[in-house]
């Protein structure tokens, strides 16, 4: 009886490795995460942008495309944590901001300086 009992607690134990193990290398932000951390990027309201082409690479990384409602074009990458990180680290692994890059061309270009253009924001590209 103990050797079926310690079976049991062997086969639990496997399965739940295993299934840590696959849900390990997904990234685990939302959507709602991912658009709060992309308005930050591109300086535009959530709903004023639409995200796509989102592709997730081993170790949490997050590329996609973000395209403005007036048809600016970012290409956009972040960090988020995967459940084995977040498991590992008791869930106090944070995510990344996002980093964004407006994409010069055809539907892509950036958005026309606004009156209150400084040194600052010029040398970032911003206008």
């Amino acid at each position: 009886m103990t050797s079926r009992k310690h079976l049991h607690r062997t086969l639990l134990g496997a399965t739940v490795l295993i299934a840590l193990g696959l849900s390990g290398c997904a990234a685990t932000i939302s959507q709602e995460g991912l658009e709060q951390r992309t308005s930050v990027a591109i300086g535009r309201q959530v709903g004023a942008f639409t995200i796509s082409n989102k592709s997730t690479e081993t170790g949490g990384r997050i590329n996609y495309t973000a395209k403005t409602t007036d048809g600016v074009t970012y290409q956009c990458y972040m960090y988020s944590a995967t459940g084995f990180q977040k498991t590992m680290s008791f869930g106090q692994t944070p995510n990344s901001d996002a980093i964004c890059t407006a994409m010069v061309g055809k539907g892509g270009a950036p958005a026309a300086a606004s009156a209150s253009c400084n040194a600052l924001s010029k040398a970032a590209g911003k206008c």
